[in-house]
């Protein structure tokens, strides 16, 4: 099959939405098939093969990002399936250049994209009069589409999702004997954070918490929010840019216990890479957590409840996990498996 993924995040960007573009296509290529990726091209990142940049501007309600132009005319050769990722201008062309090659057209829900106006617009009335509209333009934009998939769950929106994990590679992240610099001041024991700082992220939760904590916090990732936790944190908590791709093992399987208290993921994969390394995981009771934490992989503590973390992490630091195990369902071949099953399907028809 020839396959476009047509994206509003892709490199050099790091996110949950671009290692799991990238470990689709890789699986999918290996099968034999031809993915080319349709993103927001950027100064800091060169095309490799089958990537395809889209002329794009900076964009201005979330720093790092870029926010791609329309475009229905590509050099490829015509797809069999457009694979949309996201409802923004990328995927909007994806969605166009399906109906023009009466191509099917599948989406993905990656992102609760009304959870970051606030982020964006730093004024709640107006971030929740925004919201409110436009919950019913994406409703209206989603059933456009012949399939839309989902990791867990259905997503608050009024169609229906056929269920896809975005995957998880459980041959690359098993549970690792090299330490994530363990130094001789941290005192334990070591609760870990990896992914984006940012508003939906909720760090500042974990900020307050650490600083009732006897052990040490460490918070990785970057993003809009990862000044103001520079500033805020205390002293047993260390903060550290995005890592390789192959230290985050180490840093999963050092640390005792992954913490999150994001309310803004539709599946949280970085939580389940630590169960995979041997990690039990403490997130807030919320979706998607409440879906995939738990007791065999972890504990969810009432969301924004200070005093309920503090007792669910003493209770989950004494408690012994079968995390591995427990996340074999999430596995990327089986994804890919289905993925593989959805196209043809659809193909068929």
């Amino acid at each position: 099959m020839k396959i476009g993924f047509f994206t509003d995040s892709y490199f050099p960007e790091i996110d949950g939405v671009t290692y799991t573009l990238k470990a689709w296509r890789d699986r999918l290529e290996e099968r034999g098939h031809e993915v080319h990726i349709i993103y927001p091209g950027s100064p800091e990142y060169s095309s490799d093969k089958n990537e395809h940049a889209l002329r794009s501007l900076p964009n201005p309600f979330y720093s790092g990002y870029r926010a791609p132009l329309f475009r229905l005319n590509f050099e490829f050769e015509e797809l069999d399936i457009a694979h949309c990722h996201g409802p923004g201008p990328a995927s909007i062309s994806g969605l166009i250049y399906g109906y023009l090659h009466d191509t099917p057209k599948i989406y993905t829900h990656h992102t609760p994209v009304e959870e970051y106006f606030e982020q964006a617009i730093h004024i709640k009335t107006v971030a929740g009069f925004l919201k409110r509209i436009y919950m019913p333009m994406e409703n209206y934009y989603l059933k456009k589409y012949d399939v839309k998939t989902a990791s867990v769950g259905e997503p608050s929106r009024n169609c229906r999702f056929r269920q896809l994990p975005v995957g998880l590679n459980l041959e690359f992240f098993q549970p690792s004997d090299q330490e994530f610099k363990k130094e001789e001041d941290w005192d334990e024991p070591l609760l870990g954070y990896s992914g984006r700082m940012s508003m939906e992220k909720n760090l500042e939760e974990i900020v307050d918490f650490a600083e009732q904590f006897d052990g040490t916090v460490l918070l990785v990732g970057e993003g809009p929010t990862r000044q103001k936790i520079d500033r805020i944190k205390p002293e047993n908590i260390y903060t550290f840019d995005f890592l390789p791709r192959d230290k985050l093992t180490d840093f999963y399987s050092t640390i005792d216990l992954y913490i999150t208290a994001s309310t803004g993921d539709t599946l949280g994969l970085s939580p389940l890479e630590a169960n995979a390394c041997g990690t039990p995981v403490i997130a807030p009771e919320v979706f998607p957590f409440n879906k995939t934490i738990k007791p065999e992989n972890g504990m969810l503590y009432s969301n924004s409840s200070e005093e309920d973390l503090k007792q669910k992490v003493e209770e989950a630091l004494d408690s012994d996990y079968s995390t591995r195990e427990a996340v074999q369902k999430y596995g990327l071949n089986k994804t890919v498996d289905r993925l593989e099953k959805i196209y043809q399907e659809e193909i068929g028809k």
